[in-house]
């Protein structure tokens, strides 16, 4: 049959099709009893008619999957075909069930090498993720099993049908569309001699289902984010900086944006409050900026709440009771919650002229807009920090920085989208840019703000949602889809967290409890 001569519809099937589908189940199934009554087919239409679909070409119908649904816990343990079959040939279609379960997938003879099957398997599994449906199910024959019986457990069968050492036409088909084997069941159709009664119970996870429970808690998909690539000058008073900090803040809000992302050390022009002499003491000049944190942490922590936003406030510097100093990013929830990531790596020119300290803790922290990470500047250029985020189930990571030249700029930008791509998240990267020659240790900055996501179909050729125009101050929007980053981390093209070989390496985070005088647990 030459592909010019097909002319293929899918749709539901309907009642005046029985005629058709028993002579197609006749001819496929003569071996296991044929068709199933009208009044059966007629039954499952009228209780779940999304769930029967039909191909047919020139109005001949040529491929054909029946579907019922059922309660998951009852059917993804061991049971027989028998405990889908009531009374009459009745087949049971429980409608306050979790999960759909594959009665028949029958493509007539002459159309198979066209994958009209995958078509109707595609079609199942749309329709289970719009019904938000936990699963579908199927118990599938073995047909092939009876010509290696004799020298093959069922078990050692399935090994080498996984393999591929044996092809099964139901078995392999089905491992080809992402189905797994469960369990294999014993006694399932005792007439299919083929098979010799047995089957496998395959599993196709529907990785969208969200339980009723959470389903009412509407958690959010669609996530915008607002970064605002600041532009250091001089300010003449703390008042000035938080008023142009308020005027982003509010731009963003208007935008509907969840999250206003500021760059690493945005307030640092306030040193310049000092005269140039007083900044040749750069440790006095640190600590004076410091001065201002807990100002910024409460008129932020105001306007997060007034302006109904999450603000990633790119990082400040907070000096502790014992005088040691952090470089900080605080996130204000519009909750009014506020929580901390410290820099945990310290570059050399801020250990060496600022004497900072790097931190010990490593958090995700749960929005109200996805799971986040925060890692500052130089952090992003470390791997594994990002991959011990990713085991938390991390969406979006926002990494604000600070780079004076275009090569320090691209270490950062090269290492962030390198962390997109491996841990299957976004990235959203927010710098500054501008020239202070009055303020000493802030001459220069290069800067382009950018939204990075994984390289695959789902997403843009070049895995950059969003970027700025370099060296000028703006705002960026980008809107994140939460629901593809679910999809490409298990069927996406390739799938580097589920692929990660653990047999060979594994990743962990000391515990630094004893610095805190915590007393271990003993062993």
């Amino acid at each position: 049959m030459s592909l010019d001569d097909l002319h293929l519809n899918l749709r539901n099937l309907g009642p005046d099709d029985y005629p058709q589908l028993k002579t197609l189940m006749d001819r496929v199934y003569h071996d296991i009893g044929g068709a199933w009554p009208q009044a059966t087919i007629d039954k499952l239409i009228a209780e779940f008619p999304d769930g029967q679909i039909l191909i047919e070409d020139d109005e001949t119908i040529v491929g054909v999957a029946l579907t019922v649904l059922v309660d998951y816990d009852t059917f993804s343990n061991p049971h027989r075909y028998d405990d889908l079959i009531g009374k009459r040939e009745t087949i049971l279609n429980d409608p306050d069930g979790d999960a759909m379960y594959g009665l028949d997938v029958l493509i007539h003879p002459d159309y198979r090498g066209y994958r009209l099957g995958r078509r109707l398997y595609e079609a199942r599994k749309e329709l289970c993720r719009s019904m938000n449906l936990r699963s579908i199910l199927a118990g599938g024959r073995i047909p092939h099993y009876h010509q290696h019986a004799h020298e093959l457990s069922p078990a050692e069968y399935l090994d080498k049908v996984a393999r591929k050492e044996i092809h099964d036409p139901i078995l392999s088909f089905q491992l080809a569309n992402d189905f797994q084997v469960k369990r294999l069941l014993r006694k399932y159709l005792p007439e299919d001699e083929k098979s010799q009664g047995f089957a496998t119970l395959l599993e196709w996870n529907n990785i969208l289902f969200e339980p009723a429970e959470r389903v009412l808690e509407n958690r959010p998909t669609q996530v915008r984010v607002g970064a605002v690539q600041w532009q250091m000058r001089e300010f003449s008073s703390v008042e000035s900086v938080l008023q142009q900090v308020e005027y982003f803040v509010d731009a963003l809000s208007d935008y509907q944006s969840d999250f206003a992302v500021f760059p690493e050390l945005f307030n640092a022009p306030l040193m310049g409050l000092q005269d140039r002499a007083a900044q040749q003491d750069q440790m006095a000049a640190i600590r004076f900026l410091a001065g201002f944190t807990e100002q910024f942490k409460t008129e932020l922590s105001r306007m997060a709440v007034s302006c109904n936003i999450n603000i990633v406030a790119g990082s400040m510097i907070e000096e502790r009771e014992d005088g040691q100093l952090f470089n900080v990013c605080y996130l204000f929830h519009r909750d009014g919650s506020l929580e901390a990531q410290s820099k945990l790596h310290i570059t050399p020119q801020e250990r060496r002229d600022w004497v900072i300290e790097g931190g010990d803790e490593l958090k995700v922290f749960d929005t109200d807009a996805g799971r986040v990470g925060i890692l500052i500047c130089y952090d992003v250029e470390f791997p594994e920090l990002s991959r011990l985020l990713a085991d938390q189930d991390m969406d979006i990571l926002f990494v604000p920085f600070w780079t004076d030249t275009k090569n320090g700029y691209l270490r950062v930008r090269h290492c962030a989208q390198a962390r997109a791509i491996e841990n299957e998240c976004y990235v959203v990267l927010c710098g500054s840019v501008g020239n202070v020659p009055s303020i000493e240790n802030m001459e220069i900055q290069y800067a382009q703000s950018s939204v990075f996501s994984p390289s695959d179909f789902a997403f843009p050729h070049d895995a950059v949602l969003s970027e700025t125009t370099p060296n000028t101050e703006m705002i960026m929007f980008s809107d994140l889809d939460l629901t593809r980053l679910t999809v490409v981390r298990a069927e996406g093209s390739v799938t580097n967290l589920k692929d990660r070989r653990k047999d060979l390496f594994d990743l962990r985070w000391r515990d630094w409890s004893w610095k805190s005088g915590a007393n271990l647990e003993e062993s």
